[in-house]
């Protein structure tokens, strides 16, 4: 498996947050309103207010994304996180949830969650193999997101 570079955000970057999002929500479902909130506010909707944004580089090309949404209650959701579809099933997936999990245990967070959906197999077996187990979801801000995972640090 090769390693990515992950990095930072920056504004540089930004668009890039949104074309990768919108890229596998338009394969598989629609990109409801609070995504496109998401997406075209970032820094305001998730960095202003205490999140975090990543980008994976292969050969200085951005390939994939991820953001921890800003906490609450010591908690942090991973979300929008893609990898673009000719990159997909080479790990790159996984080193950004081991990314995801080594950074909010840096910042002191307590647990990680997240909301997706059924249909989407690969994801959910490697949440999974991540220790992330299946949580009651009554809250998902997604009218597709028919499955909420939470991992304890």
């Amino acid at each position: 498996m090769t390693k990515m570079e992950i990095c930072d955000y920056s504004s540089a970057l930004s668009p890039f947050f949104k074309t990768l999002n919108e890229e596998w929500l338009n394969k598989f479902f629609v990109v409801e309103p609070y995504d496109a909130t998401l997406l075209e506010n970032c820094a305001s909707e998730i960095l202003e207010k205490g999140g975090q944004i990543f980008f994976g580089k292969l050969n200085q090309t951005v390939i994939a994304t991820y953001a921890l949404l800003p906490p609450n209650d010591g908690c942090v959701e991973l979300g929008k996180m893609a990898v673009t579809a000719s990159q997909q099933g080479n790990g790159y997936g996984q080193q950004l949830i081991q990314h995801a999990i080594n950074t909010a245990v840096a910042l002191g967070h307590k647990a990680i969650l997240l909301y997706s959906n059924k249909k989407l197999e690969n994801s959910i077996y490697l949440y999974r193999k991540f220790g992330f187990k299946e949580v009651p979801n009554e809250d998902s801000p997604y009218a597709r997101g028919n499955i909420k995972m939470l991992l304890k640090l």
